[in-house]
């Protein structure tokens, strides 16, 4: 009987970046296909692609083998539940009707065996400097959008991956910054529901597990780059793990 949750988010595949990317999403479906029959559900916390972005008529090429996968979750009555990240952000009707899973834009809080979960990439929560707020609000904004998606994708494909590829370059990998100093553990510490038991995050690529209050744990997941990282919940207990 199916019964585990999956929690795992920042695979940025197709990144220029990943020096053996096929590799990489051979893991990560090889990760899936051991646990699609202990899985009750499955939450990918966004940025699964480094870039993606839906046309009419057209979406990225490659990803098959994960895109396939999903798929055939869907179709053993695994929920898959994909929220969007700040990478892949454009995600509109595509994966929900070819592959069956069900798209989340924004936070989402919701009870799984009597324990209730706050879950969201993370770029969009907490205080952030005014720049990256104006860059997100233009990544969302669907006037924007249209514009975007009006030149063809020859060009803003590998535009998208380039600009990507050279932020991931300029910075180095992150660290934890200290206590009291991560935005996302300062939104879960302030947050005024204190209901919630899990806050679970992607976004920041470090692994974190932590009690913030006598009830709260904040988890960030790391990524499926350097950690190969998810968290997993069997109906008591909420681990954080590493696939080997």
């Amino acid at each position: 009987m199916r019964k585990n949750v999956y929690i795992l988010s920042d695979a940025h595949l197709g990144s220029l970046a990943i020096e053996h990317g096929r590799t990489q999403e051979r893991r990560l479906v090889r990760f899936l296909d051991e646990i699609k029959d202990k899985a009750a559900a499955i939450y990918l916390l966004g940025d699964m692609f480094d870039f993606w972005y839906e046309y009419k008529y057209v979406v990225p090429k490659g990803y098959t083998r994960f895109l396939g996968k999903l798929s055939e979750l869907t179709d053993m009555g695994v929920e898959v539940h994909f929220f969007t990240g700040n990478h892949d952000i454009w995600i509109f009707d595509y994966l929900p009707g070819e592959l069956g899973v069900e798209v989340v834009q924004k936070e989402c809080i919701c009870t799984i065996d009597g324990k209730k979960f706050f879950l969201a990439h993370g770029d969009g929560v907490g205080n952030r400097k005014w720049t990256f707020r104006a860059l997100r609000w233009i990544f969302h904004n669907k006037t924007c959008q249209k514009l975007y998606a009006s030149i063809h994708p020859r060009w803003t494909i590998p535009f998208a991956k380039g600009w990507s590829k050279s932020s991931r370059a300029k910075d180095s990998y992150p660290e934890y910054l200290g206590e009291g100093k991560e935005y996302l553990e300062q939104f879960a510490q302030s947050y005024a529901d204190e209901s919630i038991d899990f806050f679970v995050f992607g976004h920041r690529h470090i692994m974190l597990d932590k009690p913030i209050n006598a009830k709260s744990r904040i988890i960030i997941l790391g990524d499926w780059i350097h950690f190969c990282s998810y968290a997993v919940f069997d109906g008591k207990e909420m681990q954080l793990k590493k696939y080997i």
